[in-house]
């Protein structure tokens, strides 16, 4: 091939380079038109972008963000210091647990009472009925009776502190045990016996013995048994006073912790 041929095949191919290069830039205007077209001016509202317009721009700038995993190394990364930082000092800060919170359960009023379990060892839930609105003569129940042989071992239903121990003419032996928060007083009657050593002033824990089932005061003869009664204390807090409290929802309950 001459000299000749080759610097006339050079030049074509500069040539077509350039028309190639000036053809894309048309293009790429002519798209740039037909985008702006898409945009119409509204003078009380301002500029309004057509749904077409911005969906392909969604979909540009989503194609272009970084894909990021679900990280606390990526959540650090995202979100700048000085928003995260008043973040854990707060978390930093709460104050943990305390033992006397450990009864309040999700969903708990504050002023319901605390969970109990059946205060008469190898009682079960099921083996109790309601009988809080029952009549007894000319009045009210008010209080479940647990039946077991004589000489049950009675258990604290709950943490508290024996305020009263006290024999009455219907509940013979009895024990009003208030709760830590000294809302609530539990209530225990026709005992056949304290527990050894038992006074008023202790603190007794949730299933510790504080007496015995029996069938002093007004309880048959042949039908021990003890009748507990939960009480919500009035203001002054005094032990024979307060407003009397269904028991058998919260015993059966315990089924199920």
């Amino acid at each position: 091939m001459s000299r000749a041929s080759i610097n006339d095949t050079f030049v074509l191919l500069i040539a077509m380079t350039i028309a190639a290069i000036l053809g894309w830039t048309v293009r790429g205007r002519h798209d740039a038109e037909r985008s702006a077209a898409r945009i119409e001016e509204r003078p009380s509202s301002g500029v309004r972008v057509s749904r077409t317009a911005t969906a392909s721009a969604l979909r540009h700038v989503s194609a272009e963000l970084p894909r990021v995993p679900p990280t606390d190394e990526a959540v650090t990364r995202l979100a700048p210091p000085h928003v995260l930082a008043p973040i854990a000092e707060e978390t930093e800060a709460m104050p943990p647990l305390k033992d006397e919170d450990a009864s309040w359960r999700p969903g708990r009023d504050a002023d319901s009472p605390r969970p109990i379990i059946v205060p008469v060892e190898g009682v079960a839930p099921s083996a109790m009925r309601d009988m809080f609105d029952e009549a007894r003569g000319s009045r009210r129940h008010e209080a479940i009776d647990i039946l077991a042989p004589r000489g049950t071992p009675v258990i604290a239903a709950d943490d508290g502190v024996v305020k009263k121990l006290f024999t009455s003419v219907p509940g013979g032996l009895t024990i009003y045990e208030f709760d830590p928060d000294e809302r609530f007083c539990y209530y225990y009657a026709h005992l056949d016996r304290y527990a050894p050593g038992l006074h008023e002033g202790q603190s007794v824990r949730r299933g510790e013995i504080i007496g015995y089932v029996g069938t002093t005061g007004n309880a048959p003869e042949d039908t021990p048994h003890l009748h507990f009664a939960l009480i919500r204390l009035d203001p002054d807090k005094r032990w024979w006073k307060g407003t009397y409290v269904n028991p058998y929802p919260l015993l059966a309950a315990s089924a199920a912790r």
